[in-house]
């Protein structure tokens, strides 16, 4: 399995190599100075981010996805902007882009099945974007022929709640990720403390449950990263301030915990909420943040098991890393400081997986999410 994992890896970095530069867009709260989506470009040799320019205006575009043509933008807006079932619901935008400029131009929107809004991925054929809702509800949006998205024709409602007493009081879903085959959609709802997994039917435009996977009471599962092997998951859990693996049946979509690891150094004493999740492109390594020690936690990963060995805990040079992402490369990481309104760049060494920070930061309000082009 490993071979035909490194082989894929060295062929994707050596054609962006090529390259040399991607584009960048940041994802925004428009609380303060932010007016929508930013987009920059990344030198690829150098690691530097230049100039961000306004993509695209809208409001709270607190997450993004792309298309796999890469010719769509897709963001959610956390404003009660529109009804779904006769009640307040958010928004999902549909933007085409500019593959010279990045510059964004709006193609329509549709309900988002529910209220707030909070992330949202495409499926692997393009064919359907798939939402979570904070208030309960995950739903999925058919992609029209120009790349716009239709109302929700599958909407699942979570119910339930856990054992923290603010945090838990209701189903909140956080995420909502696809497999690679677009088979099955995994949603990690923090309120309940349930990895929800369901059978996609795109052709149907239907979402049925198919099974959970429970995690610890008070753990707040919020973000979902696959691990390239297609056997392995890590699901990263707001309240508790850890990481879970998770080995994933590809067959029937099923999920079971493996292992179970903290984010923070046994040395820090104050509060803390993990946010954000990710996994080199090699699989070797996998990165999660922390709010409140403002950190981004490495660990290097067993091969053979999924399993994860801490290797650091670095800081994000800001306030609140609410989300980072990794280039495709594997080359550079770009940590969102939300609220220090600044992107801030580190090296990743290819052996161990380690962060340097290039000395580089930028400045937008209230970063939130980012993405590669």
């Amino acid at each position: 399995m490993r071979l035909p994992i490194i082989l894929s890896f060295f062929l994707m970095t050596t054609a962006i190599s090529s390259a040399r530069e991607l584009l960048v867009y940041i994802g925004t709260y428009t609380k303060t100075t932010s007016k929508g989506i930013y987009v920059g470009r990344l030198d690829l040799e150098t690691g530097r981010l230049g100039e961000l320019t306004l993509a695209g205006e809208s409001v709270n575009p607190s997450f993004l996805a792309l298309s796999p043509d890469r010719r769509h933008l897709y963001a959610v807006s956390e404003s009660a902007g529109s009804l779904y079932a006769g009640k307040p619901s958010g928004t999902v935008k549909a933007f085409a882009i500019d593959a010279t400029t990045g510059l964004l131009s709006p193609v329509n929107q549709a309900t988002s099945g529910g209220k707030g809004p909070c992330h949202l991925t495409v499926s692997p054929d393009g064919n359907s974007v798939f939402v979570a809702n904070y208030g309960g509800t995950v739903a999925l949006l058919p992609v029209l022929p120009d790349g716009g998205v239709g109302e929700p024709t599958g909407v699942i409602q979570h119910e339930g709640h856990s054992v923290h007493p603010t945090r838990q009081k209701q189903p909140y879903a956080h995420s909502i990720n696809l497999s690679p085959d677009g088979r099955f959609a995994y949603a990690a709802n923090l309120g309940t403390d349930t990895l929800y997994t369901c059978r996609v039917d795109s052709a149907a435009g239907t979402l049925t449950p198919a099974g959970e996977t429970n995690l610890a009471p008070g753990s707040g599962p919020r973000h979902l990263a696959l691990h390239p092997d297609d056997r392995h998951a890590y699901l990263i859990n707001e309240l508790a301030n850890n990481i879970t693996v998770l080995a994933r049946d590809s067959s029937t979509g099923a999920m079971t915990v493996l292992q179970t690891v903290t984010t923070l150094p046994a040395s820090f004493t104050g509060n803390n909420t993990t946010a954000e999740v990710a996994v080199h492109p090699s699989g070797r390594f996998v990165y999660g943040s922390n709010r409140g020690h403002d950190s981004i936690a490495v660990f290097a990963v067993d091969p053979a098991t999924g399993k994860l060995t801490p290797t650091e805990d670095v800081s994000t040079k800001g306030k609140t890393p609410r989300n980072f992402a990794v280039d495709p490369t594997g080359h550079w990481l770009i940590a969102a400081n939300q609220d220090s309104d600044n992107l801030v760049i580190f090296s990743i060494d290819q052996n161990t997986g380690r962060l340097t920070p290039t000395g580089q930061s930028v400045t937008v309000g209230m970063p939130v999410c980012v993405r590669f082009l």
